[in-house]
């Protein structure tokens, strides 16, 4: 779904551009949260390089900036929902 979000990051329009950072950081959260899930519950196909607890900082640090975006495309009316519609347009 990234590579999807490419024409979107080069619109002239802000929000296309809002929109597309918010579908590529909640894709990479939500991977990195099922990573995590993983990792405590053993069922991990790798061996991380790194301790889950920086892991859980970093998605824990996405998160918050999710939030963020949220509450922005609130103020600024920008329809979160329609992500799908708005990839296929691009």
């Amino acid at each position: 779904m990234l590579n999807q979000t490419v024409s979107l990051m080069s619109s002239t329009d802000y929000k296309d551009r809002f929109l597309a950072e918010y579908i590529q950081l909640k894709e990479r959260y939500e991977k990195l949260h099922k990573t995590i899930v993983k990792i405590k519950a053993g069922t991990c196909s790798f061996e991380p390089t790194c301790k889950v607890e920086l892991l859980e900082e970093q998605a824990n640090a996405m998160g918050k900036y999710l939030y963020c975006l949220e509450i922005r495309a609130e103020v600024e009316k920008i329809n979160l929902d329609k992500q799908a519609g708005c990839i296929a347009k691009g």
